[in-house]
């Protein structure tokens, strides 16, 4: 929900300007405050499948189970052990089982030593300028239907991939040490927006635009513009790809315009990555295709589909054709406990911050405008908290299977928070603050302040996200002091 608008008009309640500012066709978008889903029949299109013909590069290297990434090693102590071959009987395969987690555990210690940082009693920032010899996109308006440049990820060793949109259509890629310091030369994938980097031991995986075709529809009204894709592209160890697999589901005889599209319009397309220690899901907004006599209106909403290890689209898990709608912010977390992709959305449709698919209200809120859905993260014990703002004002609500049964109004005066986990029973709330950002800590289990209020020392972004870290840090990437550098601003751990 961009702060800055880029035209007066806006053609969707309770939304801003920047987000919606052309009117398409039909009368389809103009609707009265608290519309419900703008699609007929959205329950029935959930179970839609990707067409044949979706591209994909072989997969080579991506057969053997990846380790879990840093994320998985941040969650709650009760996700399943390590199991044994199915074929020992019973007590061997116990002590197999018992033998094998103490492997994964030590395993686990050895890799987080790696980048074990120094913790002390607050919460400290170090801020490292990378310099990358190639140009970075800048920051622009900040709004959801533009560009975002730069995006990190946790390695399980507590180094990083960092990611960032270059000028030339391209999405650049490289290797961060324990000190946030570039390793070796960056790769680059074909990419015209860049969405998000998550990361695991065998690499990790890029959520970002590539352009599609339109065809001809033809609209039912209002104004064209390029008709795009959404990929997951995975890379191993040295950056390289490893296999790439839409999840829109454009083909050379379906463009955007043709009925049953789901494709990257102008439309708010923010889009975030979870990983569930073998599988990763991509959780984004999308243009809905569809058909009205002669022509076809677009719609807008979300989308979240689930890719396998060598590059193969699932079903089940959770995924949707279309879940909330109008939607932005998407939002998405692996629950190891549940063993579930766990999503939320802002959306006009009652204006709430809600669970998609169905549609399960967690906080209620007001069509003024305002509404921004911050981060998603694990609770201490069970379930989830979520930063939202309404007013310029920050809260965090925390739920289970619905609605909200505990939502603390914090003193952060802010349009767009940010949520990260912050090592064991603790999360990091940030938000702008002028040329730089503001923070505080939160106890994840009872949502009480923990210690003051601090500065960290670059600049904010909207819609980009801190990732948090296995030895209890947490990293956000922003605008450098030069255009062809990007700052990391760190979190040291808190003991």
């Amino acid at each position: 929900m961009g702060k800055r608008a880029s035209s007066p008009t806006s053609d969707r309640p309770g939304g801003s300007t920047t987000r919606w500012r052309r009117a398409i066709g039909g009368g389809a978008l103009a609707v009265a405050l608290g519309a419900v889903v703008l699609i007929p029949g959205v329950g029935s299109q959930v179970g839609l499948k990707l067409a044949s013909g979706d591209e994909s590069v072989s997969p080579a290297a991506a057969t053997s189970k990846a380790k879990s990434p840093a994320q998985l090693n941040l969650t709650r102590a009760s996700a399943a052990p390590a199991t044994s071959a199915a074929s020992a009987p019973a007590a061997a395969k116990k002590a197999v089982t018992k033998v094998a987690a103490k492997k994964a555990v030590t395993k686990s210690a050895a890799a987080t030593a790696a980048c074990a940082r120094s913790s002390s009693a607050t919460a400290k920032v170090k801020v490292t300028n990378v310099n990358l010899g190639i140009k970075v996109t800048g920051y622009g308006g900040e709004g959801d239907t533009e560009t975002l440049p730069m995006a990190v990820a946790a390695t399980p060793d507590g180094t990083s991939w960092l990611a960032w949109q270059g000028t030339n259509s391209k999405v650049y890629l490289a290797k961060l040490n324990c000190a946030d310091h570039l390793v070796g030369k960056p790769t680059s994938f074909t990419g015209i927006d860049l969405q998000d980097v998550q990361a695991d031991s065998k690499g990790g995986v890029l959520l970002l635009t590539r352009r599609g075709a339109c065809h001809t529809g033809p609209l039912c009204g209002g104004e064209s513009s390029p008709c795009n894709k959404m990929f997951m592209v995975r890379f191993d160890t040295s950056g390289q790809l490893v296999w790439q697999r839409q999840v829109t589901n454009l083909t050379s005889k379906r463009g955007g315009y043709n009925d049953g599209a789901r494709f990257v319009w102008w439309y708010q397309h923010h889009g975030r990555l979870a990983y569930d220690g073998k599988n990763y899901a991509a959780y984004f907004g999308v243009a809905i295709t569809v058909k009205n006599g002669n022509c076809v209106d677009i719609h807008e909403g979300d989308r979240m589909q689930v890719v396998s290890p060598t590059g193969k689209l699932l079903s089940g898990h959770n995924s949707f054709a279309v879940g909330c709608s109008h939607a932005w912010t998407s939002r998405i977390v692996w629950d190891p406990d549940r063993k579930k992709f766990v999503m939320t959305c802002a959306t006009d449709n009652d204006c709430r911050i809600a669970q998609p698919n169905p549609y399960r209200t967690v906080a209620a809120a007001a069509c003024d405008g305002t509404l921004f859905g911050g981060d998603l993260v694990l609770a201490k014990k069970t379930g989830y908290w979520t930063a939202w703002s309404q007013g310029g004002v920050a809260r965090l609500s925390h739920f289970t299977t619905g609605a909200a049964d505990t939502t603390i109004k914090t003193t952060a005066k802010t349009a767009h928070p940010h949520l990260v986990s912050y090592g064991s029973g603790r999360m990091l709330l940030a938000w702008q603050s002028g040329s730089t950002m503001h923070a505080r800590v939160f106890n994840s289990g009872t949502g009480k302040a923990v210690g003051s209020q601090f500065t960290i020392k670059v600049r904010d972004h909207d819609y980009q996200a801190f990732k948090a870290y296995a030895d209890g840090s947490a990293a956000y990437p922003a605008v450098g002091s030069t255009g062809t550098s990007i700052k990391i601003a760190r979190v040291l751990p808190q003991s």
